[in-house]
């Protein structure tokens, strides 16, 4: 009279609310299924039909965990719930990566042992750890401190049994799944030992009072189980190092699915956990142009927010431009005196207004009536004053024409403009605040807020300054603005993550600044307020970069040049050259040229000077711009002789349909394991923000790539199963040297 297993058998219901640990701890935060809200979670009442089969309610658990991936969240005794796969599923329809290695040591894990369990030995052994005897220090002479040798303290009385028992107790209470790092799962150090390496038995085993070894050897075989055809069978080495190795049917399904979808994401899966993020960068000043100093900002910024988007958050791009303070007061005063036609509604170059400004500041430093000219000028301007701030707005105007020039040669989008003015009127409440909390207090005249672990050389400690002592307001008042209006305030952008791409030498100021919001309520707990510090740009001699006179370079004269060389050359290596320039030699000009200086930036670690060299970032050889957009052009070039093509059509590359894919060759294997690789590269970014780590492994991909060339003939394969099959790979791979070009801003050639 049974029938087959029913919705009622599942029991799967929705929770709206986060299940909350004991003692009124913060509520857990469950893993998002697909794209919908925090704290939804699938629970599983498995009691009853596998205790009816003589199992355990967590066996039924585990058997869902090794269909889904998912990591146990405490409940009822009679109930389970899991996390939904949060890495990519292994059945090849997207890439996997450390994430699905995660949660697969996770389910070993939560198979093997109960972490409730584990949370009280672990408890149980620190006890017994701190109850060993421990011997005093002996004198120098040998001797105690009256004379008659060394004792020993006596050791604390034992717990009664009573007592232990309740401390275990209390741990397996407040105790917590099993998370990434119990898994301990970290890419492995050199290719001998795999793709990944697990560490977990080592930190787990002596809570548990066993042998590391025999941990690691209960886990590795429910790894096996549960990752069969996934990962070839797990080893392990040493004291209970698991080693993890994808096995070539598992390479071979994700490079087919990498090649059915070459044009975009390279069936790179989307950030389960969505986030809204906003990135800080460029920020040029108003009446100044953009020099060398803003290029790093600039790129760096802009490739983050690409990344960014492209792992499936919701990124606001902000342009933090300098459109305020004293600077626009002794401006607005000069053009009154010298092009008073400006505050009437004319039109100002900006090479001229950069000449206007020098020629402003000057007076401004020598003349003592000018200063308090310009110092009521600002006065007017903040209060609105109709002529004043007619002539700001043409200021930022002109100043944004020529800023919007660079950004395009850039290829810079989406950077939305707000300026220091936007949070003007957010600073008198910012100190209001600050002051009635005590945490700003008045120092010599000036408001300021004092924080600890903060101080100066002089050992004094160091004040971050919120008000002037004219009653002006400062950096800092803006930025603190800034993190409310970004994180917290119910009209602002609730970001969860806020980065602010500028110099190293800013490092101490955004502390501070963090700090000071984080005391202030400016921002929730959980938001991750995070600076991005970057080194200088330096000439070739090691020292600032500049011109022959000594000046700042400008950045728009810095890209043009590049530009020109790059012509230049492409034009010596022309086997004619006084032939006529052929069909998109200017554009090939100027994406080699701007992706060289972008790469030649980017392929840098962001924190470190760097000496800026035309030649270098124009070489052919090494880890350059040029040498990958060849490349790439270069299995453009393959992949059409493969198909008989011998013209890009029109509408782009085309790629061939993805084949079977067969590793016979060790060059094929290697070339497979490196681009299988690519959503830890793009994780890793994401998490750390180190764009060299991008053309490290873009560097890295090529030259498998070239082995792989050398040694697998395409054309000239032994069949056509073969051929197609090593063409999906030059597919895959001209996909990842396109896609992450693409994410770094540069863009790529068909031809070169």
């Amino acid at each position: 009279r049974a029938v087959i297993y029913s919705s009622r058998n599942a029991a799967v219901v929705t929770r709206m609310d986060p299940v909350r640990r004991r003692r009124d701890r913060a509520p857990s935060v469950p893993s998002k299924i697909g794209a919908t809200a925090a704290a939804m979670l699938v629970t599983l009442a498995a009691r009853a039909p596998f205790l009816a089969a003589g199992r355990a309610p967590r066996a039924g658990a585990a058997a869902l965990q090794r269909r889904w991936g998912g990591a146990f969240v405490p409940a009822a005794p009679a109930v389970r719930s899991i996390r939904l796969f949060t890495a990519a599923p292994a059945d090849g329809s997207i890439v996997s990566g450390a994430e699905y290695v995660r949660s697969a040591v996770l389910e070993a894990l939560s198979s093997q042992y109960d972490y409730r369990e584990v949370a009280a030995a672990s408890a149980l052994a620190s006890l017994d750890k701190k109850g060993k005897k421990k011997k005093k220090k002996k004198k120098k002479n040998g001797e105690g401190a009256d004379g008659a040798g060394t004792a020993e303290d006596p050791p604390p009385p034992a717990p009664t049994e009573e007592e232990r028992a309740t401390i275990a107790a209390a741990a397996r209470d407040a105790a917590l799944p099993f998370s990434a790092r119990n898994a301990a799962v970290t890419a492995a150090t050199q290719a001998d030992f795999g793709d990944y390496q697990c560490n977990a038995a080592l930190s787990l085993a002596p809570a548990l009072g066993l042998n590391p070894r025999d941990v690691a050897i209960r886990v590795a075989d429910a790894l096996a189980v549960s990752t069969a055809g996934v990962l070839d069978a797990p080893e392990i080495a040493g004291p209970g190092f698991v080693n993890l190795r994808f096995s070539k049917e598992h390479l071979a399904r994700s490079v087919r699915a990498m090649a059915a979808d070459a044009d975009g994401r390279l069936a790179v899966s989307k950030s389960p956990r969505p986030a809204r993020i906003v990135v800080d960068y460029s920020s040029p000043n108003i009446a100044k142009e953009m020099h060398v100093g803003h290029l790093r900002s600039t790129i760096i910024g802009d490739t983050l927010s690409n990344l960014l988007e492209f792992a499936g958050h919701d990124v606001l791009r902000l342009n933090h431009v300098g459109d305020w303070g004293t600077q626009f007061g002794m401006l607005v005063e000069h053009l009154r005196d010298v092009a008073p036609g400006t505050l009437k509604g004319e039109k100002v170059d900006l090479g001229d207004l950069v000449k206007l400004y020098k020629a402003a500041k000057k007076r401004f430093d020598d003349d003592a009536d000018f200063k308090d000219r310009a110092r009521e000028g600002v006065v007017a301007l903040q209060a609105g004053e109709e002529e004043s701030l007619s002539a700001w707005k043409i200021l930022c105007e002109a100043s944004r024409g020529e800023y919007q020039k660079i950004y395009d040669t850039l290829r810079i989008q989406k950077l939305n403009e707000r300026g220091e003015s936007f949070y003007n009127p957010f600073l008198p409440e910012i100190v209001s605040d600050l002051e009635s909390s005590g945490l700003a207090v008045e120092s010599e005249g000036a408001s300021a807020v004092f924080l600890d672990g903060f101080g100066g050389r002089d050992g004094k400690p160091l004040p971050l300054l919120v008000r002037k002592s004219d009653g002006g307001y400062n950096y800092a008042t803006t930025d603190l603005a800034a993190v409310r209006q970004r994180t917290f305030a119910p009209d602002g952008e609730k970001a969860s993550r806020v980065l602010y791409v500028t110099d190293s030498g800013q490092a101490q100021h955004f502390k501070m600044v963090f700090a000071a919001a984080r005391l202030a309520g400016f921002c929730p707990e959980d938001a991750s307020l995070e600076h991005v510090p970057f080194g200088l740009v330096q000439g070739e001699d090691g020292k600032k970069f500049a011109t022959r006179s000594g000046e700042t370079v400008k950045l728009a004269d810095l890209l043009d040049e590049a530009v020109r060389i790059a012509a230049a050359d492409s034009l010596s290596r022309a086997d004619d050259p006084d032939a006529a320039p052929v069909p998109g030699a200017d554009r090939a000009a100027r994406a080699v040229g701007i992706g060289a200086v972008k790469y030649a930036d980017l392929s840098m670690n962001r924190e470190s000077n760097y000496r800026f060299s035309y030649g270098r970032m124009l070489s052919l050889n090494g880890n350059t711009a040029p040498y990958m957009l060849y490349a790439y052009a270069r299995l453009c070039g393959i992949v059409l002789k493969a198909t008989g093509r011998t013209e890009v059509p029109e509408g782009g590359m085309e790629w061939p349909e993805p084949a079977d894919v067969f590793l016979e060759h060790e060059a094929e294997v290697t070339l497979a394991r490196t681009l299988v690789r690519l959503p830890d590269i793009l994780a890793e970014v994401e998490s750390e923000l180190y764009p060299n780590r991008l053309c490290d492994y873009l560097f890295e991909t090529s030259q498998k790539f070239n082995q792989f060339y050398e040694n697998c003939s395409v054309n000239n394969a032994e069949t056509p199963e073969l051929k197609a099959s090593r063409l999906t790979l030059c597919t895959v791979t001209a996909g990842t040297l396109r896609l992450l070009l693409e994410i770094l801003g540069i863009e790529v050639l068909d031809r070169f």
